[in-house]
């Protein structure tokens, strides 16, 4: 994921090698295994967890409950 993610999607699109460092140094604190782990977070909001959804209605509805905008 984070070759695919870093040097094909996003990678392809940056020409400066210190930009593509930062995204992929920015990207690995996002893939790693913790966030297979049951309720993990990506930040202090509790909102933000991975759900332990299986079916796609249901995410859809957790997607759905997500703010449209976040405070600063």
């Amino acid at each position: 994921m984070l070759y695919i993610s870093g040097n094909i999607n996003y990678g392809g699109r940056i020409t400066d090698e210190w930009d593509r460092r930062c995204l992929i140094s920015n990207l690995k604190k996002f893939y790693t295994p913790e966030i297979l782990k049951k309720n993990y977070q990506f930040c202090n909001m509790s909102i933000y967890i991975i759900p332990s959804i299986r079916d796609l209605e249901s995410y859809n509805l957790h997607l759905d409950s997500f703010p449209l905008t976040d405070d600063p």
